[in-house]
């Protein structure tokens, strides 16, 4: 995201997100989706917003509409969402791999979850999609991204969430971990 296009403002309820300087790409190949999220977007203020109907047409308008978020289909003809968010991350010097992805699918299995994340999705949406859904997605991409990691096996935001609060206690274990000398 560029410095000088603002993103985020501080509201009394946390941070919000400013649509408007926002630049989404939807790649989908069912229409009435691409439309479901291109209103959604509007709804929020979102008003720069490209279309593409396969992963090739998708991956070819990341360079010319330098998108600051991205929504991939999970589920498309010839590449599907998982390769075409693995071909950004990994393949492509002209597609930038620090991109936020939301992948939107109507299978919310854990594996599928698991795959999405290991292939580099930022956030996972699922159908049937919800305004309140899609707008915290990219609040979180937006405002509260995860560090990015690159290495040879993964290339993505950290797969980790971290929501619980640092240890502040003396010990954080009650017994020290096997084979440790035991300081008692």
């Amino acid at each position: 995201m560029s410095a000088t296009r603002p993103t985020m403002v501080q509201a009394a309820a946390g941070p919000t997100v400013d649509f408007s300087h926002l630049r989404f790409l939807i790649v989908d190949n069912n229409p009435f989706m691409r439309r479901m999220v291109r209103d959604l977007l509007n709804g929020f203020g979102g008003h720069h917003i490209v279309e593409a109907e396969d992963s090739a047409s998708g991956f070819a308008s990341i360079g010319g509409s330098k998108p600051d978020i991205v929504f991939i289909d999970w589920e498309m003809p010839n590449l599907g969402g998982l390769e075409l968010t693995r071909r950004i991350r990994n393949q492509s010097p002209e597609a930038n791999p620090f991109l936020p992805i939301i992948m939107i699918t109507g299978h919310a299995e854990k594996k599928r979850v698991l795959a999405a994340r290991d292939a580099g999705v930022s956030e996972f949406l699922v159908k049937p999609i919800t305004a309140k859904a899609l707008h915290s997605r990219v609040l979180s991409a937006v405002a509260k991204p995860r560090p990015f990691i690159r290495s040879a096996q993964y290339s993505g935001p950290d797969r980790r969430r971290h929501t619980n609060q640092p240890h502040t206690g003396p010990e954080r274990r009650k017994n020290p971990p096997v084979g440790a000398p035991n300081k008692a």
